[in-house]
């Protein structure tokens, strides 16, 4: 590793950052649709949906989190996508820098904003009734595994965007995780559904990490949601992460 990439990336990340901060309607549009759709379930359909909690903005926010990162991290994919196009990632190389600084300011950025956005859906929700009890561990918890899986879909982003062969192309991959959360114990317990649809709600990754982060708010206890929830954002993350450095190193050679 280049003895100059934690100052390198620093300044990539700055770079990034600045362009988030002057164009803020990325964040904002990030934040639009979850909580749009936080304030339809909750006073729309919440009434008719039987949850294990009388308080429904406290069942409904894990999964709202989460489709908040999976829309935030189409942006990464989109900013990689136009340095491609533009020759800035091949003018940063040509640079006396550590090349994988580039990526991860991208990375990092990604993980900045999707914070901001969360904090933005969270005060909202606090707004609408959301309570917690729980003291300081319990939300480290719950903070330590919103950041890992908004890493992990970040780096399923940084394939999308660097071999993406058109802007459209490098963001639809998003879809399909915004979808996810849909299928899942994010908006409805999953003992409602077929038996066909249960199994898979069951078995994907949203279900477990949900779960996890709805037992740490409510104080309830955890068990293995929160091992399985880890092991998906981790392996999910270590994956991505060797695919997007081969297609970002083969870009450069």
């Amino acid at each position: 590793m280049n003895k100059y990439f934690f100052s390198d990336m620093s300044v990539m990340l700055g770079r990034s950052m600045r362009h988030i901060f002057r164009s803020m309607d990325t964040i904002i549009t990030v934040c639009i649709t979850p909580i749009a759709m936080m304030l339809l379930f909750v006073y729309v359909f919440g009434g008719a949906i039987q949850t294990s909690t009388d308080n429904y903005v406290n069942y409904l926010l894990p999964g709202i989190l989460l489709i908040a990162i999976a829309s935030g991290i189409s942006y990464t994919a989109y900013r990689l996508f136009m340095d491609k196009q533009r020759g800035i990632i091949e003018r940063f190389h040509s640079m006396p820098i550590s090349r994988s600084a580039v990526l991860w300011g991208h990375v990092l950025t990604s993980l900045v904003s999707n914070v901001i956005s969360l904090i933005v859906i969270i005060l909202v929700a606090l707004i609408m009734g959301f309570r917690s009890s729980v003291g300081v561990l319990p939300w480290l918890a719950v903070t330590g595994i919103l950041v890992l899986f908004t890493l992990a879909l970040t780096w399923v982003a940084a394939i999308a965007g660097l071999s993406g062969k058109s802007v459209e192309g490098a963001s639809a991959f998003s879809y399909p995780l915004i979808f996810l959360p849909f299928i899942s114990s994010a908006f409805v317990p999953t003992d409602s559904m077929p038996k066909a649809v249960r199994a898979f709600a069951d078995n994907q990754p949203v279900t477990s990490i949900v779960e996890a982060i709805r037992s740490l708010l409510s104080d309830q206890p955890v068990g293995n949601d929160i091992w399985i929830a880890l092991a998906w954002c981790i392996g999910i993350m270590l994956v991505a992460y060797i695919f997007a450095m081969r297609v970002y190193n083969r870009g450069a050679t």
